[in-house]
């Protein structure tokens, strides 16, 4: 019987799976193909969602999605991947595949060497966003240094500033570097009206019992230190590529194809979003690459056409506390909805990012949809509310 092997169990890897799935029923349904994920958890993870305050509610039961599309889960984790004899080693088991889906993430990038490191917070795992909360759950008037003031940072300080003092750091000499100018004026305004400090420029070298040490020598309060930054693909890459992009992404074609046996999908592809762009590591383009990357590894087996990884436009939506939202919209990041408009659209993908369960018709109908267009305003009746 051939055999399809998933490695993660986050965005990519759950919609591989059902993509593997939803091509084996396009060949009849009864096609001789077995269909495993690999991954060391019980749950699909939200990660966009672990800046909330119940990090728990963040998570759907990885059973709930792959027994209803007859989709096996082995809990184990890779360490070895031998692509010449198309066999892996996870938790010291050799598996066989016939064709291999590495959707195995990205983590955040930890500062080994930074004094007091192992005092940091982030919210980059479930059990990181769980340490945080119980941390602080019942103090009042905390004071929380938050380093990096990219899409994680901002979300974690506005967050954090409902019920204390927040100090954002970041090297570069602006706010959301990354994101570009476009809606920058509009997540200054935010900050502003939350109280959330900003020391631009500068980075935190030390993290003492109580405090840090910026690098211009100013130590200050600190109750807890989030970092965020810096995201690296899986260890794995290497294991498939060696000519990987700044982000240990595997390269691959618009079939999603790394290797001859080998797909890549999520944070772990280097995959053209078009011409000038590649894709971001967010569950905005994970969710369509898993989709694609999985039919395509099944499909490549059982004689069905394979599908283009086409996306839909690129949108960005950033949560800012009690400051609202921001949704944009293209890659220069023009803003169509803030404040309580930007709030309303960011809930609302929240919500649909979780992905359907119990249903195989849902879950297979859902694996289908590839190019989704996101609304840009929440009262717009044209467009449709966006689906995982």
């Amino acid at each position: 019987m051939a055999h399809v092997v998933i490695i993660g169990g986050g965005f990519a890897g759950v919609w591989s799976a059902a993509g593997a799935a939803l091509a084996r029923e396009r060949a009849d349904g009864d096609a001789d193909l077995r269909i495993t994920l690999i991954a060391p958890n019980e749950h699909l993870v939200l990660r966009p969602r672990l800046y909330e305050p119940e990090p728990d509610l963040a998570k759907v039961e990885l059973r709930r999605i792959l027994g209803p599309i007859g989709a096996g889960h082995l809990r184990a984790s890779v360490s070895t991947i031998d692509t010449d004899r198309r066999t892996l080693v996870a938790d010291g088991e050799e598996i066989g595949y016939d064709r291999l889906v590495l959707a195995a993430g990205s983590r955040l990038v930890r500062p080994h060497d930074l004094p007091g490191a192992e005092r940091l917070f982030d919210i980059d795992t479930l059990d990181g966003a769980r340490r945080l909360t119980g941390y602080l759950r019942h103090r009042e008037d905390y004071t929380a240094v938050v380093v990096g003031a990219g899409f994680t940072g901002l979300e974690a300080a506005t967050a954090l500033a409902a019920r204390g003092r927040v100090l954002l750091v970041d090297r570069s000499q602006v706010v959301a570097a990354q994101l570009g100018p476009g809606p920058r004026e509009e997540i200054e305004a935010a900050l502003d009206e939350l109280g959330v400090e900003r020391r631009l420029g500068t980075t935190v070298t030390e993290v003492g019992e109580g405090h840090a040490v910026l690098s211009d020598g100013t130590k200050v309060e600190a109750d807890a230190v989030v970092w965020s930054v810096g995201m690296r693909a899986s260890e794995l890459t290497r294991q498939i590529c060696d000519e990987l992009d700044h982000l240990g992404r595997i390269p691959v074609d618009r079939r999603l194809r790394a290797l001859p046996e080998v797909f890549a999908a999520g944070d772990t592809a280097a995959a053209a979003f078009d011409a000038e762009h590649t894709v971001m590591q967010a569950c905005q383009h994970a969710t369509p690459l898993g989709k694609v990357a999985g039919y395509n590894a099944a499909a490549d087996l059982l004689g069905v056409p394979l599908r283009d990884f086409t996306p839909g436009p690129y949108v960005t939506c950033l949560d800012l506390g009690g400051a609202g939202g921001i949704f944009t919209r293209g890659w220069d990041r023009r803003v169509m909805a803030s404040g309580t408009d930007g709030k309303e659209i960011k809930t609302r993908i929240n919500q649909a990012i979780h992905p359907p369960v119990d249903d195989a018709e849902k879950i297979l109908a859902a694996a289908d949809r590839v190019h989704i267009e996101l609304p840009f305003f929440p009262r717009d009746e044209e467009k449709t509310t966006p689906a995982a």
